[in-house]
């Protein structure tokens, strides 16, 4: 039997473990897969697929996303965390005390911490694998300020391919929007902002065949959807903005999700069942950056101590 269980890594899970472990909880950390790759959960969350990083507070000339994690790791191994890199497959959060399983194997808790985190949504492409942070990226504000100057793509038709396109053209000489139809899924407003940017060009009724390069991306194959053309376009950089996927199908049904499947938040980091509190990405499909997830990690084990201060 344990104080609380947290179910996921990154810098929500890491962040919830060494505030529950300092308050004496004892937390065991599930992990999961240290050897997946994007874009399946990994653990470490997204920071581990994440080369600089350079907006996280603290490290003035950046950080590696894996140094970074690998520090947060060792800070709640040292005030007693148990980590475990093991995926959980099933849960059931019905009744106290709160079960969660690797497998075959049963681990028993007073309360649960969700920090699964979310994933970015990816075209399906073996070259957008291959050229994963050597051009390819699915986070503007991560990555934009190392395309200064340089050409760039962007693929998605909705709210954040606009955003993502905005913020892109602070950085980059041009943009080209690429969308596999005429109609767009986006607001009017941020539509009409992007088109009345100089910066942008349009590829529309184009769908992303390929992404081909050397040491780094240097194109895109393209293909018109309406009359089957295949072309080549020169770019340095490829953003997807397609939507990221929240990390929740072992919740569903334990908790109550949004209508993208994102762990609904009742109060601060309560969710629907009482005991079992979520932080991070896998709350919060606004921000999903490394120190929001952190401060909503930090919040869990808070909220997760004073509850069970108030439920023995």
């Amino acid at each position: 039997m344990r104080n609380v269980i947290i179910i996921g890594s990154g810098p929500a899970g890491f962040t919830a473990a060494i505030y529950a472990s300092r308050a004496n909880l004892q937390p065991l950390l599930f992990e999961g897969d240290a050897y997946a790759k994007a874009p399946e959960p990994q653990a470490g969350g997204q920071l581990m697929i994440t080369t600089e990083v350079e907006n996280y507070p603290g490290f003035p000339d950046g950080v590696e996303g894996p140094d970074l994690m690998e520090k947060m790791r060792a800070q709640a191994k040292r005030f007693g965390t148990e980590c475990l890199e093991e995926v959980v497959t099933k849960v059931d959060f019905s009744k106290r005390p709160f079960r969660v399983w690797v497998g075959e194997t049963l681990h028993e808790a007073k309360a649960i911490i969700i920090a699964t985190g979310a994933r970015a949504r990816y075209l399906g492409l073996p070259s957008e694998l291959k050229f994963y942070n050597r051009g390819v990226s699915a986070c503007a504000t991560c990555d934009g300020f190392a395309f200064k100057g340089k050409e760039i793509v962007v693929v998605g038709g909705g709210d954040s391919a606009m955003e993502e396109g905005n913020y892109l053209t602070k950085f980059a000489t041009k943009l080209t929007l690429v969308h596999r139809r005429e109609e767009f899924r986006a607001s009017k407003i941020m539509l009409d902002r992007l088109r009345q940017n100089p910066k942008v060009a349009w590829k529309l009724n184009k769908e992303v065949l390929e992404i081909f390069g050397d040491d780094r991306v240097r194109g895109v194959r393209l293909k018109d959807t309406k009359t089957g053309a295949v072309t080549d376009y020169k770019t340095d950089g490829v953003f997807l903005a397609i939507g990221h996927e929240p990390n929740t199908k072992v919740f569903q049904g334990q908790v109550a999700l949004d209508e993208k499947g994102y762990v609904k938040l009742e109060k601060h980091t309560h969710t629907s069942v009482e005991g079992v509190f979520a932080s991070g990405d896998v709350s919060d499909s606004r921000y999903r950056q490394a120190v929001t997830a952190a401060g909503t990690g930090c919040a869990a084990a808070i909220d997760c101590e004073r509850w069970l201060e108030e439920h023995p």
